[in-house]
């Protein structure tokens, strides 16, 4: 079998240099970032009665290149402080034993300067789904690059109607028709 000229070994070992030098460059620049551990919160604001949930189990993607915003809750972790509301809450109005999520995806449709460490305004549009139904939703939030991770803040309004959920007949002021979501989390860069 004949060798290679040493030109061509040559052009091959060029070539795979290249292939070298350029893969670690694709990797970072990767715009994809990820949490676990983010933070939701909701809150109801009753005339008679006023209480927050809230959780450190939330789970987001934002993926940059592919213009993704992904984010979700297991229902069963959020917290009001006491165990019956909680049991309440989960049984009785979510119903987590048959819908335990809630999941938004969407896309931004304001820019974002990932390069920037300023805090900038952005918006995203997409669905919010809840036992089993979506609503299409504009949120606004703040995104910042910190140390190559994101911070992210937003927050916005759910109707407890537009998800099919009741409120209580008995208590009628136990809670409110409107629930103010919020959000924040630090998103890793993968």
């Amino acid at each position: 079998m004949k060798s290679p000229s040493p030109n061509k070994r040559y052009a091959n070992k060029v070539v795979i240099t290249l292939i070298a030098l350029l893969l670690p460059l694709t990797v970072v620049e990767a715009q994809s970032f990820l949490t676990e551990d983010g933070y939701a919160e909701f809150k109801s604001n009753a005339p008679l009665l006023t209480f927050t949930g809230t959780s450190d189990k939330l789970t987001g993607l934002i993926d940059l290149d592919e213009n993704l915003v992904d984010f979700f809750i297991d229902l069963e972790t959020l917290d009001t402080g006491i165990r019956l509301r909680n049991r309440h809450m989960r049984d009785s109005y979510l119903e987590t034993g048959q819908y335990r999520f809630a999941e938004f995806t969407g896309s931004l449709i304001t820019s974002f300067d990932p390069e920037s460490d300023e805090e900038q305004q952005v918006v995203v549009k997409g669905n919010f789904t809840m036992r089993d139904i979506s609503r299409e939703m504009e949120i606004e939030g703040t995104l910042r690059n910190s140390g190559g991770d994101l911070e992210l803040e937003a927050s916005w309004v759910v109707l407890l109607e537009d998800f099919n959920i009741r409120r209580p007949r008995v208590v009628f002021y136990e809670l409110a028709e409107e629930q103010e979501i919020t959000i924040s989390a630090t998103l890793k860069r993968q």
